[in-house]
């Protein structure tokens, strides 16, 4: 397969066309590709000089760009010079219009703006950061979301993705010999949700970690039978207090996130639900 050059150009950070372009690499394995970004594109001076830059590596161009001078030239430009090239959000552009009957707004980075939602994902990492590892536990009932489960079972990560998408989230390790406290499970505005993991992934983990950390991998933090108690007496607690459970064993954290969402709109959607009787 020939290396394939992409030029992401955008008038704004490039962040939503990475995504996308990520989304739709995951569909070809083994593809080789050369990612070149062009961000906070918004004049016609600076879309010639990345048009140059292009013209050395040519390859696929894709793009989103709001400015209609700026696009209008790259799609020209593009056009002489024989290159291919995509308005990657065009369809769902016109999708909702249509839907909405109304046109979208022409305002380059318009999804960064520093709105209300903006200001609620800056609180959400504040508050995640600072109830990490079970701290700050007589503030779990101002959280949105708990998550709970034993040593390397990817709270941390996951709590830090879901402040990002506005959730505040705390976390607390699930250790035998230092059970939770009580209030965990009483806590009625926040979801409280387990997260397991296989002992077999869960040894491989944690071996790893403390191979990068220099220890000696001949711990009970690695002994097959004590992680397997470990795991087992989350899901005895877990089970005994009906808390929604995650096997993060073959998730990534984005997808271990996006269950946990689903779990928390769900619990949303039946609330309202039951409001509206």
């Amino acid at each position: 397969m020939a290396r394939l050059h992409l030029h992401l150009v955008s008038d704004s950070t490039g962040e939503t066309l990475e995504s996308i372009v990520k989304a739709g690499l995951g569909r070809f394995e083994g593809a080789d590709t050369i990612k070149h970004f062009w961000p906070m594109v918004r004049s016609e001076g600076h879309l010639d000089r990345v048009i140059e830059e292009i013209v050395k590596r040519p390859g696929l161009i894709l793009y989103t760009l709001v400015t209609g001078a700026v696009r209008a030239r790259l799609e020209h430009r593009c056009v002489a010079l024989g290159l291919p090239s995509v308005s990657v959000l065009d369809p769902i552009i016109e999708a909702l219009a249509g839907f909405l009957g109304t046109t979208a707004v022409t305002r380059p980075g318009r999804q960064h703006v520093m709105d209300a939602a903006y200001f609620q994902r800056v609180d959400a990492i504040n508050f995640t950061m600072v109830h990490d590892d079970g701290a700050g536990a007589e503030n779990w009932e101002e959280a949105d979301i708990v998550l709970a489960g034993v040593s390397r079972s990817s709270k941390t990560p996951t709590s830090i993705y879901l402040a990002n998408r506005g959730y505040k989230t705390a976390n607390i390790p699930l250790v035998p010999q230092s059970p939770p406290p009580p209030s965990l499970f009483r806590l009625k505005k926040p979801l409280v949700v387990g997260l397991t993991n296989s002992p077999e992934r869960l040894i491989a983990i944690r071996r790893n970690r403390l191979l990068t950390l220099g220890q000696a991998p001949d711990t009970d933090y690695v002994d097959a039978a004590t992680v397997t108690a470990e795991v087992a007496f989350a899901r005895r607690l877990f089970a005994d207090h009906d808390v929604p459970v995650i096997d993060v064993t073959r998730r990534s954290i984005e997808e271990t996130a996006a269950a946990i969402i689903n779990l928390v709109q769900a619990r949303t959607d039946g609330a309202a639900d039951a409001a509206g009787k």
